[in-house]
């Protein structure tokens, strides 16, 4: 099945991986973000839009004609993400959830975090300490992200990655979807591109919330 995906933080990261992975399966792409600049291909599958994740009229017009949305915002490290509150995620998704269910757009895939909500236990003891005081801002509110998501009606998948490297895909990675196998590992972009891409097939993403990892910390 074909789809029409729209890719909300999609000119680095995961969101560009996921862009060209989509559009390399045959999918269309609508690749938002600030800019609005994509990649050129030959197809033309990734049509670029530029738009503000924290504007609902920017949302709503972005989600016309889409079937699935992708949300895969990021914040560069800086020593302001340490000291300073960190709302991106939150706020985007209070914006996005009341325009797709405005725009009739049902399905949802967020990436989020190992460490995020109810994974943040998993963080092993040795870990903890420095994760929380690097990252621990902008996890608590990618916590706060996943409740919103988890509150909603939509047919959602919360995708929590390991450390993220620019590696090329594996075709290796694991996904631990118990909250059991749970733990921080190692995993390319390329990777997580590719298991979000290979979900946008099935008929429900069925509100799960796996760890994607390759190699185990």
């Amino acid at each position: 099945m074909m789809a029409k995906i729209l890719v909300i933080g999609a000119s680095r990261g995961i969101g560009k991986a996921v862009s060209e992975e989509a559009a390399a399966r045959g999918h269309e792409v609508r690749a938002m973000s600030r800019s609005g600049a994509v990649t050129r291909r030959r197809d033309d599958r990734i049509e670029g839009f530029s738009g503000n994740a924290l504007k609902a009229a920017d949302m709503e017009r972005a989600l016309e004609g889409i079937d699935t949305v992708v949300q895969a915002l990021g914040v560069e490290a800086s020593l302001k993400m340490i000291t300073e509150p960190v709302t991106l995620f939150s706020e985007a998704t209070r914006v996005l959830l009341p325009a797709m269910e405005k725009t009739g757009v049902g399905r949802l895939v967020a990436v989020t975090g190992f460490g995020a909500g109810d994974c943040a236990s998993s963080v092993n003891l040795l870990q903890r300490l420095p994760f929380r005081a690097l990252l621990g801002r902008a996890y608590d509110d990618k916590t706060i992200q996943e409740t919103l998501i988890e509150g909603s009606d939509l047919d959602w998948l919360i995708v929590r990655p390991g450390v993220l490297t620019n590696g090329p895909k594996s075709n290796c990675y694991r996904v631990l979807s118990e909250p059991a196998e749970w733990r921080n590992g190692i995993v390319s972009r390329a990777d997580v591109a590719d298991f979000i891409v290979s979900q946008l097939d099935n008929d429900r993403l069925g509100r799960k919330k796996p760890v994607i990892i390759r190699l185990p910390l």
